[in-house]
Order: structure tokens, then sequence, then C-alpha cells
């Protein structure tokens, strides 16, 4: 019977084996757990696409359908292609596109939203779905201008910001007229699509030289992976000497 004074009976061999077994287990998850849940998410969104899209399409036009009469297999027999609905809703979403480009697309738009705006509830909700849809999916060069650092919650510490724009209208107007007032979006770790927008005067915002995507990492990985280690290797100035910066 073993006590806790006892040394321990692995022998030094056999404990390096499982270090180095271990070791490289951890090697392997680390290369093969981002390939895999890519290939699943990827795999996922398809299958939820395909079963939302098929179920639309008649019977008889079903790849799997059209491959069995193709092929003469029995029709019991069951075949998945997993894609064909992504297929037909890219193509549909770009005949939609087409057609409301033009002239009676256009006006049948128009005539659709009219009836919605005279219904309460739907009204509601159709214009903030709209929005939204416009706002991610608008094709103009709207996006942030640059990383920076701001002091938040309280002075002393020190935030990672994006930029959007100068504040404009009403509260341009009705800030501090002695300096710029810009538009900062501080996201929140780990997930950066939520956050708080503040209007800062542009002496209280530190721009950064690294690019917004590079700051989006960091903020991501909650400060595990350095965006730029080049710049550190090289000897460059990191961004934590702020009192020189400013």
């Amino acid at each position: 019977m073993n006590t806790p004074f006892d040394p321990d009976p692995i022998s030094p061999q056999k404990r390096g084996l499982i270090s180095r077994a271990r070791g490289n287990f951890l090697t392997g998850l680390v290369v093969i757990a981002p390939v895999g849940l890519t290939i699943w998410l990827i795999w996922s969104v398809v299958g939820w696409i395909d079963g939302f899209v098929l179920p639309l399409v008649p019977l008889k036009y079903h790849p799997d359908r059209l491959i069995q009469d193709l092929l003469g297999l029995d029709p019991l027999v069951q075949i998945n292609v997993r894609g064909i609905g992504v297929v037909i809703f890219l193509l549909f979403t770009v005949l939609v596109g087409w057609i409301a480009k033009g002239l009676i697309g256009r006006s049948a738009i128009h005539f659709a939203e009219g009836l919605v705006e005279r219904t309460p509830v739907v009204r509601s909700i159709y214009s903030g779905i709209k929005q939204i849809s416009e706002t991610i999916f608008a094709q103009n060069d709207r996006s942030f201008e640059t990383a920076c650092l701001i002091e938040y919650p309280r002075k002393g510490i020190w935030a990672i910001g994006f930029i959007s724009t100068g504040a404009k209208a009403e509260i341009a107007e009705k800030s501090d007229p002695s300096d710029e007032m810009l538009s900062v979006f501080l996201p929140t770790t780990p997930n950066p699509t939520s956050g708080f927008l503040l209007f800062l005067p542009r002496r209280d915002v530190i721009e950064l030289d690294m690019s917004v995507e590079d700051s989006a990492k960091l903020v991501i990985s909650a400060g595990l992976v350095y965006p730029n280690p080049k710049a550190q290797e090289n000897g460059d100035e990191p961004i934590a000497d702020l009192n020189a910066r400013r």
C-alpha cells in the first residue's frame, strides 16, 4: 500500500513517454480542431439551407430523384446530394436582385412596402429587419476607419475601440465645440459584434498603427494572440507606451 510520502511509482522513462504523448495529442488537437470545426460548420449551414429550400422544389425535380431516374436506380435507394439547395438559393437571390433593380421590380417593392406600412405590427418588424439588412449587406465602402485606444471605463484603464466616423448633426452641434467629436465603437470580448457606442473628443483618442482586422483579432483572442509579432521582434514601439504617444 502506497502512502502520500512514497516515491512516484511511474519511472522517469514512462513519465517522459506520457509527457511526449500528451504534447503530441495537444498539438494534433490544435491542428485538427480548426479544420474539423470549419468543415462541420459549413456542412451544417449547407444542410440547413437545403432543408429549407428543397421542400419548396417539386418532388420530381429533386436532385436525388433526377439522379435515380438518370441511373435507373430503385426509388427506395436514398441519395443525399448536399448543396443543391444552396445553389438554388443563390440563383433565386440573384434573380430577385436583378428584378428588383428594374422598373417593374422597384414599383412592385414600393407597392408592397406601402401595404406593409399600413399594417401596425408588421410595419415595426419589417422596418427593423430592413434597416439591419441594409446596414449589413449594403454595397458601399462604409466601415471602421481605424483602431484606437481610449481610456475606459476610467482613467488609467485602456481599451481598444474602432473609429467609425466623426460625430454629425445634433451630436456634433451640442457636444464640446472646442474639439472634434469621434464616434467610437467599443467591442466586447470575445464577441466583438456587441459593444458600446461612445462619442469622444479627438484629444482623448489615440489612433493605432495596426489594422482594424488585427485589432479585432486581439479583441477576439482576449489579448492572447498579438496581431503584429514582427513589429515587436524588430524592436518597434509597443502600444503600451501610451505616455510617449500622447
